[in-house]
């Protein structure tokens, strides 16, 4: 059994092309296609999140609103920039949404990737300590995050408050007990996958990664995917370890499917770089009958790995067609892979 959700970047364009024109086309179609999604079957709807862009960027209020339509199904993020994030404001408002969705909050964090400013955290008021990096920083800002979300006081109570206090130190509140254990940590190298299985965050690996060794994508991920493992046991946490990889998946089952998507030229993985100093190996796209597509999925290790599956998906292309992308994964692939 694995699981199988879709990420959306919830990117929006005012072309008449694009069937979402705004970020509230972008954000109301995020929580109809989660309604969607878990109708379906499917099990997680989950967000990227970019600042100064034209897609999907404060995630909390989109993820309590799909956590109030929405009973079953896994929300997410994968993944959220910390370099960008206060970790006591962002301990409240992820309390908040968990609760609402009844602690099915799966929140995917990471140090974050090049961005469409240069130092845009710079804007949100946060700055480089000491001899540190962004990336350093962002690692800051989620190892306070993970102090503050365990639930233990830390602030010394106004001795005349506005409101009666608990006995003891005070923590930001509302707190969601088990969030903790349900923190992922989005890595793109092997040595912060590490890190990662180290401090019992879960592990989300995308559709590209730092190319450490000149293999392709799938093979780097699941040896990434294992060094997670060995750190996570090392470590021993008492909660289960989970990985999700994210894929672009299409089975091409009618003519309009074949024509988004049946000449991709996505069929080999692709290198480039992601900074000046930081060579990267992206994945390829899976586009194909469904015959075919099962035959190349089942090559893939990283996926083979994972026990969750995150369907990266077009989203202007609108809900109706999305759920279509859904249902052909669910119903024509899934099982045949031993999935369902």
């Amino acid at each position: 059994m694995k699981k199988i959700g879709f990420l959306s970047f919830g990117h929006w364009t005012p072309s008449p092309q694009s069937q979402t024109r705004s970020a509230a086309d972008a954000l109301l179609q995020s929580i109809e296609l989660a309604v969607a999604a878990e109708q379906l079957g499917a099990d997680g709807a989950y967000f990227r999140v970019h600042h100064f862009a034209r897609q999907l960027a404060s995630p909390f209020p989109l993820l309590a609103a799909v956590g109030a339509r929405t009973s079953r199904i896994e929300i997410g993020t994968a993944v959220i920039d910390m370099r960008y994030e206060n970790p006591l404001y962002m301990a409240e408002d992820a309390g908040a949404a968990d609760l609402i969705s009844g602690g099915r909050l799966q929140l995917g964090i990471s140090r974050g990737s090049p961005e469409q400013v240069i130092d845009g955290w710079r804007h949100f008021g946060y700055e480089l300590e000491g001899d540190e990096d962004d990336a350093g920083m962002g690692r800051r800002h989620a190892e306070r995050f993970l102090e503050v979300i365990e639930g233990k006081g830390f602030a010394k109570p106004n001795p005349r408050p506005m409101f009666p206090n608990p006995p003891g130190l005070l923590r930001p509140e509302p707190h969601s007990d088990g969030l903790r254990q349900r923190i992922w940590w989005g890595a793109a190298s092997n040595a912060t996958a590490a890190w990662a299985g180290k401090l019992g965050m879960h592990l989300q690996t995308s559709t590209l990664k730092f190319d450490e060794t000149g293999e392709p994508l799938h093979l780097q991920q699941a040896a990434q995917i294992r060094a997670f493992r060995d750190a996570w046991k090392e470590a021993g946490h008492a909660h289960t370890p989970r990985v999700s990889v994210s894929r672009s998946i299409f089975a091409l089952v009618n003519d309009r499917d074949r024509a988004y998507f049946g000449d991709s030229g996505g069929d080999e993985d692709q290198i480039g770089f992601i900074d000046a100093n930081t060579r990267a190996v992206f994945g390829r796209s899976y586009a194909a009958e469904p015959d075919i597509l099962i035959d190349k999925l089942r090559k893939d290790e990283a996926i083979a790995e994972a026990d969750t599956l995150l369907l990266t998906v077009p989203n202007q292309l609108g809900v109706a067609y999305n759920a279509h992308v859904l249902e052909s994964i669910l119903t024509h692939v899934a099982p045949a892979m031993g999935w369902r």
